[in-house]
């Protein structure tokens, strides 16, 4: 049936099109600045000196990341990430902001989005710690459940489409939020504060992965700024990083979630980069359990399990310099405080239940730390 001719088209000239938003472009430099004055308002963390004998000639340091306004290493990946995506045109004013999280990353990024007066979401498996959804909670953040660690993506994502907010996706974005060159990176921090020390460019740096984003950071940092430091990642029981990396695989999985909250994956993340990484160590949970409760012994500190993963293969490295008569240093991360993990790691019936026997891991470190040796 004829209908007639076709309507008339617009007159627009469509190789012009101006989508320019003042008011909205007004609301993102208001954002940025808001969370560079937070940056600002930061003080850096703390450098500390782990004891060892001094006849050692190797010298350990903890960067104190638990300092920061939201207690943990992943208040940096929050900045970074908001910056990323505000920049990009991914966050607007009245976005709702999601993301998948097992509980640290997700304290961070509740905090700035309160900054910003948005609504946060994380998506996180039920397994996740009380203490830690509390905090996400005080920050303003919601928290939505999934009962398998390997669901959050797809829920993260499927929330963030059905509101028409944003996913921030730290698992993918988290290499690439970060100036790894520098801008007050973690990297380009600790080689500052390392100036003054009698073994100034470490021999190693020490580092767990979650997203990747850290590792990435320090291993481009070391290439670019050419220091002959090497990256040793070390990756928790059932973390696909480790076999991934040892397979060359990037699309492994091992489908079980991490004990240790923070670090280790079911699956290899995008953000992981295995290139720029020298060694990776496997960590089992009941030595970054030894770990953790021998740094309270020592310095009176409690930190995360992620730090007892740390600390585990920091100590391994620092054994095999002493062996070989190598003087040098070694750095790693104190990642978050221990006061989030009373429920889980502090709690002997939770320790118990998840058939965790510590004592073997605490007696390698006993004979390390009274004779150098490892015989883990």
């Amino acid at each position: 049936m004829d209908t007639g001719p076709a309507p008339a088209r617009s007159d627009v000239d469509r190789s012009d099109v101006d989508r320019s938003d003042p008011a909205g472009r007004a609301w993102v430099d208001r954002a940025v600045a808001i969370v560079e004055a937070d940056a600002l308002r930061s003080a850096d963390t703390h450098l500390l000196v782990y004891p060892l004998p001094p006849e050692w000639g190797v010298d350990l340091y903890l960067k104190d990341e638990s300092t920061h306004p939201t207690g943990s290493l992943k208040h940096r990946l929050a900045r970074s990430l908001f910056l990323h995506a505000l920049c990009s045109g991914w966050i607007t004013e009245g976005s709702t902001v999601v993301e998948a999280s097992s509980g640290s990353t997700a304290v961070s990024e509740a905090y700035v989005a309160r900054l910003l007066g948005l609504p946060f979401v994380a998506v996180m498996p039920a397994s996740t710690s009380r203490e830690k959804i509390a905090l996400i909670e005080r920050q303003g953040g919601r928290c939505h459940f999934v009962e398998r660690a390997a669901e959050v993506y797809d829920e993260a994502r499927r929330l963030a489409a059905e509101c028409g907010g944003h996913y921030l996706d730290q698992f993918t974005h988290a290499e690439r939020a970060t100036d790894w060159r520098g801008n007050n990176t973690i990297a380009e921090s600790v080689f500052q504060q390392m100036a003054l020390e009698r073994h100034p460019v470490p021999e190693w740096v020490v580092v767990g992965a979650g997203t990747g984003g850290t590792s990435a950071t320090f291993g481009r940092y070391l290439r670019y700024m050419r220091h002959p430091t090497r990256l040793a990642v070390v990756d928790p029981e059932h973390s696909a990083f480790f076999p991934g990396w040892v397979e060359d695989e990037p699309a492994w999985t091992t489908g079980a979630p991490s004990r240790i909250e923070g670090i280790g994956r079911p699956r290899m993340e995008p953000s992981f980069l295995p290139t720029v990484v020298d060694r990776m160590i496997r960590v089992p949970d009941a030595a970054s359990l030894a770990a953790v409760r021998h740094l309270e012994r020592v310095t009176g500190r409690r930190a995360g399990g992620s730090t007892g993963t740390n600390l585990w293969g920091s100590f391994r490295l620092v054994a095999e310099m002493v062996a070989a008569g190598r003087t040098g240093s070694v750095v790693t991360l104190l990642c978050d405080g221990g006061e989030r993990y009373g429920n889980t790691l502090y709690s002997d019936a939770w320790v118990a239940a998840q058939g965790l026997d510590s004592a073997p891991h605490a007696a390698v470190l006993e004979e390390f730390t009274a004779t150098g040796r490892w015989a883990g």
